[in-house]
């Protein structure tokens, strides 16, 4: 799994399991027409609050995750040693991440527009 998928999936909570739905099965009727299939419930879109869910993570109160991306990738239990940054850099489209000051804030300002590209609520101040 990539690590923006395990941050993405530590702050919208992990995908649900699929429900033992069982496939509908085509049924005919009396004038031998095309079967007909019964249709499925819409999916269901829920957004996500980003800065509630963070916040509300245990020690979200003694990290300053909204502008450190350690601090961010240390709430959510992903590895924040270098080595994991320069991969999530490369994920979000750097190739050139040297850890400096400058290419973590817009690494944090990247993700923060990633999990508001793939449906999370994430405040401007963020961004």
């Amino acid at each position: 799994m990539s690590i923006f998928g395990k941050i993405k999936d530590a702050i919208f909570g992990h995908k649900a399991q699929a429900q033992d739905i069982p496939n509908p099965q085509p049924t005919g009727n009396a004038y031998g027409d095309a079967p007909i299939v019964a249709p499925t419930a819409p999916a269901q879109t829920t957004v996500v609050n980003v800065e509630n869910s963070l916040d509300s993570m245990p020690g979200a109160d003694r990290l300053n995750w909204r502008t450190s991306i350690v601090d961010l990738m240390k709430l959510i239990n992903v590895d924040s040693d270098y080595e994991s940054r320069k991969a999530l850099a490369s994920e979000m489209g750097r190739t050139d991440y040297s850890g400096s000051a400058e290419d973590n804030i817009w690494l944090h300002q990247r993700v923060m527009q990633e999990l508001a590209n793939n449906g999370g609520q994430v405040p401007d101040s963020l961004r």
